[in-house]
């Protein structure tokens, strides 16, 4: 991977990374809140994938993510919680298993985290299909 921000305009930057770009300013989103979406964005990437693999009827999932960082300077995070909606007629096991996986196996963005020291927590839920 290879990336570089470039300063537009007062605190207006234009990142780019792998011939995709993004602008970062406060109209759009801060350097921290595109981390709080790697995160739930890489896990639910990995979820999708495991479920998907394990022909699980999925037909929706919504993540949601809160991010609690130190008062002081640097603030970065100390804690990320996560809270996992699945819509279908999921197999408990399977979605607790994909979840374990992304978790503790597959996503990079959560493992980063917890290097760093962030406490993460999560939980789950399952709507059942309206079908």
């Amino acid at each position: 991977m290879k990336a570089k921000v470039k300063w537009i305009e007062d605190m207006k930057f234009s990142g780019e990374c792998d011939g995709k770009s993004i602008v970062i300013d406060s109209e759009n989103l801060s350097p921290m809140q595109m981390m709080l979406l790697s995160v739930v964005g890489c896990t639910s990437y990995d979820i999708i994938d495991i479920l998907k693999k394990s022909r699980e009827p999925i037909e929706a999932l919504e993540v949601e993510i809160t991010g609690e960082r130190r008062e002081e300077y640097p603030k970065y995070f100390t804690k990320i919680v996560l809270n996992y909606k699945f819509k279908g007629t999921l197999n408990n096991e399977k979605v607790l298993r994909a979840i374990k996986l992304s978790q503790d196996k597959y996503c990079s963005a959560l493992a980063q985290m917890k290097i760093g020291g962030v406490k993460i927590e999560w939980s789950y839920e399952v709507l059942e299909s309206s079908t």
